[in-house]
This record gives structure tokens, sequence and C-alpha cells, in this order.
């Protein structure tokens, strides 16, 4: 059916056209909320009838006559009827729909693929916080945004997926004083425990991972932590508050 339904959108766009020539509104089919209601519907007329200032059901029978002239509505429309306020409901022919098979058939996985429309859109999605542990919420926005990254591809865009990351500003800063102060063995609850930070219990795994001096992997490079809680305060305090101590801690790239 996708055949039909692209003859019919070249079709209705020529009438438009013709009852609009200087400014003509997009060829748009809608799907009815009931199936009694015809298999597609067309809402032009009301878009025609505010700019033309005009009885928009005037304007959907022009429509309707219009559209009966084209071959394409010829084809694959069994009826035109004009419903309610201007709307123009289309019954499909029992060989429009029957055609979906013969399609689905000769395609097969490139089914309802487009070609390239020369648009590019950008998708986020999932963007964690890198301060906090990843969870079950994550995963389901990067399927749906994978997802939809994948539709907007076979619908003819060139698709750029982004996963925001971002490590900047205060929450790293209080990412770093909260690992801080579990490196000096203090934690949530103690009375020098800064209020801003972080109390969740992944936060010591981070500081063990950094005294361990584990190596952390990026797909384009990796860090090495240099396991050192001695350095001053002085060259700390003027990139983030410390926790109330006289030692701070580094990382360092790997070799």
């Amino acid at each position: 059916m996708i055949q039909a339904k692209q003859q019919l959108l070249q079709a209705l766009s020529q009438v438009l056209a013709e009852l609009a020539p200087d400014a003509p509104p997009s060829a748009v089919f809608e799907s009815p909320k009931q199936a009694a209601h015809g298999d597609l519907a067309v809402t032009a007329a009301m878009v025609l009838a505010r700019a033309q200032k005009k009885n928009p059901r005037d304007i959907a029978q022009a429509l309707v006559e219009r559209l009966q002239a084209q071959p394409a509505v010829q084809r694959w429309v069994a009826a035109l009827e004009i419903a309610g306020p201007g709307f123009v409901n289309l019954r499909l022919t029992a060989a429009a729909r029957q055609s979906v098979v013969g399609e689905v058939l000769r395609d097969g996985d490139d089914y309802g693929r487009l070609a390239a429309n020369g648009r590019q859109v950008l998708v986020e999605f999932v963007s964690a916080n890198p301060t906090g542990p990843l969870h079950v919420g994550h995963a389901r926005q990067a399927a749906l945004g994978d997802a939809l990254c994948n539709l907007l591809s076979t619908q003819g865009w060139q698709v750029t997926r982004e996963f925001y990351y971002n490590d900047a500003g205060v929450q790293i800063a209080t990412l770093a004083t909260s690992t801080q102060c579990r490196l000096l063995g203090r934690k949530p609850g103690d009375a020098d425990w800064p209020e801003a930070a972080y109390n969740g219990d992944y936060i010591q795994d981070i500081a063990d991972a950094f005294a361990a001096r584990q190596t952390v992997h990026a797909d384009d490079r990796e860090f090495t932590a240099s396991g050192d809680a001695t350095i001053s305060t002085a060259s700390a305090s003027s990139r983030w508050p410390t926790c109330a101590t006289s030692r701070t801690w580094t990382c360092r790239p790997s070799a």
C-alpha cells in the first residue's frame, strides 16, 4: 500500500497547488480515529478556509471534485466523502489494501524504506549523569533512542546519534570531593561529611578503585589512578572544595 499512498499524496499535492497556487498547504494524510470514517483523511480544507476566508465544506467539495479527476484516485480510491466541518475521507479499494502483500514479498527486509531525503537529524539519548551509576532506566532509553534512530534512517534521514557526556562543572567537583572523603575513611553521617556530597555506596567503590590504582578505559583514551592522596589542599582548593582535610588526590594518564 506504500505505492498507492505515495501516488495519492502526489495527486493531493497537485490538487492543493491548483486550489492555492500562492501558498498550498502540505499534502498530508491522517488516519481516522474510527474505522467507519474511512482509511485516510484530509484536513486541508480547514487550513485553506482560514487563508481564503471561505466555507471549509465548499473548499472540501472543490477538493473532492478535483481529486476525482486524478488517475491515482481513480485507481486506488473507492469513495471520497465530506464529513463534519470539512474533512475529506478516503475509502481505499480492496486492490489498494491487498497491494501491501506484494510489496512485502518483493522488498523483503527493505519493505518500508525510503530513499535518502538529504536532511539530517541529531538524536541525543541516554546521556546518563556521569556522577552516578547506570540503571535500568538508562537501558530503556538506550533501546528507545536506538530504535528511533533506526526508524528515522529507514525514512531517508541521515541520523547522528549523541550521548552527551557532561563531565564538567559542579557535579564533577562534588564527585571528586565525595570520593576524596571516602578515601580518607569518612562516610555519610560523620560530622565532617560535606552536606552536598554524594552518599551512595558506589562512591566507596570508586575510592577503592582509585586506591588500587585501577585503569579506566574509554573509546579513545584511558586513565590510571595514582592512588596518591597526599598532595596539599593548596593545589586542590582552587579547583573544588576539599573534605576538610590537608590531603586530596589526583589521576594521571597511563603511559
